[in-house]
């Protein structure tokens, strides 16, 4: 086994803490594992390991990724996307390995999220044409493929990029049953409107008999509040 991996495990152990593992549960519906700290104590343990896995070929650094993801620990996967985040140069062949570790080892929205929002955003952000293949993932049977199509485009979309691929994914997302997936392209329907307002809103207005209730609430938060009204009318 990798040194450096035995010695981050090692220092997870040493900073769990069983109260705060039981009180971690709440957040989530499904059954989760984790050692029980912050996320900040995850995140520090992570830069102390910056310089050794800097200096590391992109396929060592990866295949650490892939360790600490498959073992299914919420912290260890927050490691995992601080490396891929910070120490990795992005190629394009380099989706299908996310996309593996989506579909393989994602089994949480906290997991999904710091990964999509961050390291998938990112990639986006450096090989935009790359959007194809999120709005594939929104046909897959795994709920956190669904939610990742939708989150990936977090971060740039609140910075008003990727309109256009915004709502395109919401529209393919936009009667899915599951409510991480509703909460997932809501939320992206929300950031997207801090920049574009009133395409969002148009966008609503025209989908929202069809849309669930719970996405609705989350892609109007940031509208201003007479549109926001507007939009949450039960009027059809």
């Amino acid at each position: 086994m990798d040194p450096l991996l035995t010695r981050i495990r090692s220092e997870l152990e040493d900073h769990a803490d069983p109260d705060i593992r039981e009180s971690s549960k709440r957040f989530f519906k499904e059954e989760i594992r984790c050692y029980g700290m912050k996320t900040a104590t995850a995140r520090a343990i992570a830069k102390a390991c910056r310089t050794e896995v800097k200096g590391r070929p992109k396929e060592e650094v990866f295949a650490l990724c892939e360790e600490l993801f498959a073992s299914g620990y919420l912290e260890e996967s927050f490691i995992a996307s601080y490396f891929t985040e910070h120490l990795a140069t992005y190629e394009k062949a380099d989706l299908l390995l996310f996309r593996h570790w989506i579909d393989a080892y994602i089994t949480n929205w906290a997991a999904c999220d710091t990964f999509c929002n961050h390291t998938v955003g990112d990639f986006i952000d450096r090989y935009p044409e790359c959007t194809a293949e999120l709005k594939a993932w929104t046909q897959s049977q795994n709920r956190w493929m669904r939610r990742a199509a939708a989150v990936s485009l977090i971060v740039p979309a609140k910075r008003g990029r990727f309109l256009d691929d915004a709502l395109e994914i919401a529209a393919l997302l936009l009667t899915d049953t599951d409510d991480m997936v509703q909460k997932g392209y809501g939320w992206l329907l929300k950031e997207a409107s801090r920049e574009h307002p009133e395409e969002v809103f148009d966008f609503i207005m025209q989908n929202k008999k069809a849309m669930p209730r719970t996405a609705l609430r989350y892609a109007v938060e940031k509208l201003p509040k007479e549109l926001r009204t507007e939009a949450m009318k039960k009027d059809w």
